[in-house]
Protein backbone atom coordinates (compact mmCIF):
# COMPACT_ATOMS: atom_id res chain seq x y z
CA UNK A 1 0.00 0.00 0.00
CA UNK A 2 1.29 2.92 -0.91
CA UNK A 3 1.44 5.99 1.57
CA UNK A 4 -0.05 9.86 0.34
CA UNK A 5 2.24 13.02 2.06
CA UNK A 6 0.10 15.50 3.01
CA UNK A 7 1.81 18.42 4.72
CA UNK A 8 -0.54 19.66 8.21
CA UNK A 9 -0.59 22.81 10.04
CA UNK A 10 -1.24 22.41 14.08
CA UNK A 11 -4.61 24.34 14.96
CA UNK A 12 -4.94 26.14 18.43
CA UNK A 13 -8.42 26.92 17.98
CA UNK A 14 -11.03 24.69 19.41
CA UNK A 15 -15.33 24.92 18.91
CA UNK A 16 -17.97 24.61 16.43
CA UNK A 17 -16.44 28.36 15.47
CA UNK A 18 -13.13 27.81 15.02
CA UNK A 19 -14.06 24.13 12.65
CA UNK A 20 -16.61 26.08 10.24
CA UNK A 21 -13.87 28.84 10.16
CA UNK A 22 -11.24 25.84 8.99
CA UNK A 23 -13.80 24.26 6.67
CA UNK A 24 -14.26 27.68 4.44
CA UNK A 25 -10.45 27.87 4.14
CA UNK A 26 -10.59 24.67 1.97
CA UNK A 27 -9.23 22.60 5.18
CA UNK A 28 -10.22 19.79 6.97
CA UNK A 29 -9.68 20.30 11.32
CA UNK A 30 -8.32 16.40 12.08
CA UNK A 31 -6.61 15.40 15.58
CA UNK A 32 -3.73 12.73 15.58
CA UNK A 33 -2.91 10.22 18.52
CA UNK A 34 -1.28 7.28 19.25
CA UNK A 35 1.43 5.56 20.94
CA UNK A 36 1.29 7.66 23.93
CA UNK A 37 1.80 10.46 22.50
CA UNK A 38 -0.67 13.76 23.52
CA UNK A 39 -3.76 13.91 20.67
CA UNK A 40 -2.41 17.17 17.95
CA UNK A 41 -4.84 19.50 16.99
CA UNK A 42 -4.60 19.66 13.07
CA UNK A 43 -5.56 21.08 9.87
CA UNK A 44 -5.49 19.24 6.38
CA UNK A 45 -5.58 20.35 2.71
CA UNK A 46 -9.43 19.61 2.37
CA UNK A 47 -8.77 18.64 -1.64
CA UNK A 48 -5.43 16.87 -1.08
CA UNK A 49 -6.87 14.83 1.66
CA UNK A 50 -10.61 13.91 -0.45
CA UNK A 51 -8.31 11.96 -3.10
CA UNK A 52 -5.95 10.25 -0.31
CA UNK A 53 -9.38 9.27 1.25
CA UNK A 54 -10.79 7.86 -1.61
CA UNK A 55 -9.14 4.37 -0.56
CA UNK A 56 -10.63 2.58 2.72
CA UNK A 57 -8.20 2.54 5.51
CA UNK A 58 -5.70 4.78 4.22
CA UNK A 59 -2.57 4.95 5.57
CA UNK A 60 -1.06 8.95 5.43
CA UNK A 61 2.90 10.55 5.51
CA UNK A 62 1.42 13.51 7.87
CA UNK A 63 4.06 16.55 8.46
CA UNK A 64 3.17 18.72 11.16
CA UNK A 65 4.57 22.37 10.61
CA UNK A 66 7.28 20.90 8.04
CA UNK A 67 8.47 18.80 10.62
CA UNK A 68 9.14 14.95 10.30
CA UNK A 69 6.70 12.96 8.37
CA UNK A 70 4.81 10.18 10.14
CA UNK A 71 2.82 7.08 9.26
CA UNK A 72 -1.05 7.46 10.03
CA UNK A 73 -4.26 5.57 9.81
CA UNK A 74 -7.39 6.82 8.85
CA UNK A 75 -9.73 6.10 11.58
CA UNK A 76 -12.93 8.00 11.25
CA UNK A 77 -13.70 9.50 8.90
CA UNK A 78 -16.85 12.75 9.11
CA UNK A 79 -18.91 13.51 6.31
CA UNK A 80 -21.57 15.84 5.38
CA UNK A 81 -24.35 13.54 4.55
CA UNK A 82 -25.10 15.76 1.66
CA UNK A 83 -22.02 17.23 -0.09
CA UNK A 84 -20.29 14.19 0.81
CA UNK A 85 -17.31 16.59 2.09
CA UNK A 86 -14.80 15.42 4.79
CA UNK A 87 -15.92 17.20 7.66
CA UNK A 88 -13.54 15.78 10.61
CA UNK A 89 -10.80 12.90 10.60
CA UNK A 90 -9.39 11.15 13.68
CA UNK A 91 -6.04 9.71 12.61
CA UNK A 92 -3.81 6.87 14.45
CA UNK A 93 -0.27 6.86 14.36
CA UNK A 94 1.02 3.61 12.60
CA UNK A 95 5.01 2.02 12.62
CA UNK A 96 5.90 -0.08 9.99
CA UNK A 97 5.72 -3.73 10.95
CA UNK A 98 2.89 -2.87 13.20
CA UNK A 99 -0.50 -5.24 13.04
CA UNK A 100 -3.67 -3.39 13.39
CA UNK A 101 -7.49 -4.36 12.69
CA UNK A 102 -9.31 -2.58 10.47
CA UNK A 103 -12.77 -4.04 8.42
CA UNK A 104 -11.79 -4.38 4.99
CA UNK A 105 -14.74 -4.75 2.25
CA UNK A 106 -15.73 -8.01 0.34
CA UNK A 107 -15.77 -7.92 -3.26
CA UNK A 108 -18.20 -10.67 -4.72
CA UNK A 109 -16.48 -11.68 -8.34
CA UNK A 110 -17.98 -14.41 -10.67
CA UNK A 111 -21.26 -15.11 -12.20
CA UNK A 112 -24.21 -16.78 -11.26
CA UNK A 113 -27.35 -17.66 -13.41
CA UNK A 114 -30.60 -15.54 -12.76
CA UNK A 115 -32.12 -18.32 -10.47
CA UNK A 116 -30.26 -17.93 -7.74
CA UNK A 117 -29.05 -14.48 -5.35
CA UNK A 118 -26.18 -13.84 -3.10
CA UNK A 119 -27.70 -12.89 0.46
CA UNK A 120 -24.94 -11.06 1.81
CA UNK A 121 -24.26 -11.59 5.59
CA UNK A 122 -21.85 -8.86 5.95
CA UNK A 123 -20.28 -6.22 3.49
CA UNK A 124 -16.71 -5.77 5.45
CA UNK A 125 -14.23 -8.61 7.37
CA UNK A 126 -12.47 -7.32 10.22
CA UNK A 127 -8.79 -8.24 9.76
CA UNK A 128 -5.51 -8.17 11.60
CA UNK A 129 -2.84 -6.94 9.16
CA UNK A 130 0.28 -4.96 9.17
CA UNK A 131 -0.42 -1.10 9.10
CA UNK A 132 1.75 -0.99 5.54
CA UNK A 133 0.31 -3.93 3.89
CA UNK A 134 -3.80 -2.92 4.61
CA UNK A 135 -5.51 -4.49 1.52
CA UNK A 136 -8.01 -2.84 -0.74
CA UNK A 137 -10.65 -5.44 -0.47
CA UNK A 138 -11.11 -9.28 0.00
CA UNK A 139 -12.25 -11.63 -2.83
CA UNK A 140 -15.14 -14.07 -3.20
CA UNK A 141 -15.59 -16.12 -5.94
CA UNK A 142 -19.38 -17.48 -6.16
CA UNK A 143 -19.13 -18.68 -9.24
CA UNK A 144 -20.69 -22.34 -9.27
CA UNK A 145 -22.13 -22.29 -6.31
CA UNK A 146 -25.62 -23.83 -6.18
CA UNK A 147 -28.69 -22.66 -4.20
CA UNK A 148 -28.33 -23.61 -0.30
CA UNK A 149 -24.51 -23.38 -0.59
CA UNK A 150 -22.85 -20.77 1.57
CA UNK A 151 -19.34 -19.17 2.35
CA UNK A 152 -17.89 -18.75 5.35
CA UNK A 153 -14.69 -16.73 7.35
CA UNK A 154 -12.78 -20.06 7.02
CA UNK A 155 -13.61 -20.46 3.29
CA UNK A 156 -12.06 -17.14 2.21
CA UNK A 157 -8.71 -16.45 0.54
CA UNK A 158 -7.09 -13.53 2.64
CA UNK A 159 -3.79 -11.73 1.57
CA UNK A 160 -0.66 -12.98 3.06
CA UNK A 161 0.15 -12.15 6.44
CA UNK A 162 -3.50 -10.83 7.29
CA UNK A 163 -6.04 -12.84 10.23
CA UNK A 164 -8.94 -13.34 10.75
CA UNK A 165 -9.49 -12.82 14.59
CA UNK A 166 -13.36 -14.01 14.90
CA UNK A 167 -14.58 -17.51 14.18
CA UNK A 168 -14.28 -19.65 10.71
CA UNK A 169 -17.56 -20.53 10.49
CA UNK A 170 -18.83 -17.10 10.39
CA UNK A 171 -21.27 -16.60 7.84
CA UNK A 172 -20.22 -14.51 5.01
CA UNK A 173 -22.70 -14.61 2.29
CA UNK A 174 -24.86 -17.67 1.10
CA UNK A 175 -27.02 -18.54 -2.06
CA UNK A 176 -30.34 -18.10 -2.42
CA UNK A 177 -33.41 -18.92 -4.67
CA UNK A 178 -34.19 -15.81 -6.54
CA UNK A 179 -38.16 -15.02 -5.87
CA UNK A 180 -40.71 -15.62 -8.46
CA UNK A 181 -43.63 -13.91 -8.59
CA UNK A 182 -45.89 -16.92 -7.94
CA UNK A 183 -43.66 -17.23 -4.44
CA UNK A 184 -44.17 -13.48 -3.70
CA UNK A 185 -47.96 -13.54 -4.25
CA UNK A 186 -47.97 -16.01 -2.02
CA UNK A 187 -45.99 -14.86 0.64
CA UNK A 188 -48.32 -11.75 0.23
CA UNK A 189 -51.31 -13.62 0.75
CA UNK A 190 -49.65 -15.28 3.83
CA UNK A 191 -49.41 -11.98 5.07
CA UNK A 192 -52.40 -10.97 4.85
CA UNK A 193 -54.49 -14.08 6.24
CA UNK A 194 -52.26 -13.56 9.20
CA UNK A 195 -53.13 -10.00 9.59
CA UNK A 196 -56.52 -10.84 8.68
CA UNK A 197 -56.72 -13.58 11.81
CA UNK A 198 -55.52 -11.32 14.30
CA UNK A 199 -58.05 -8.57 13.32
CA UNK A 200 -60.54 -11.44 13.53
CA UNK A 201 -59.22 -12.08 17.46
CA UNK A 202 -58.68 -8.71 18.54
CA UNK A 203 -62.37 -8.39 17.40
CA UNK A 204 -63.62 -12.11 19.22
Amino acid sequence: MSESKIAAVSRTEFGKGAARRTRRAGLVPAVLYGHGTDPVHLSLPGHELLLALRVANAVLEISVDGAKTQLALAKQVQRNPIRGSIEHLDLVIVRKGEKVTVEVPLVVVGDHPSDRMIVMDQQTISLEVEATHIPAGVEIDIAGLEIGETITAGDLKLPTGAVFPGEADDLILSIAATPTQASLDAELAGEGAADEAVEAEEEA
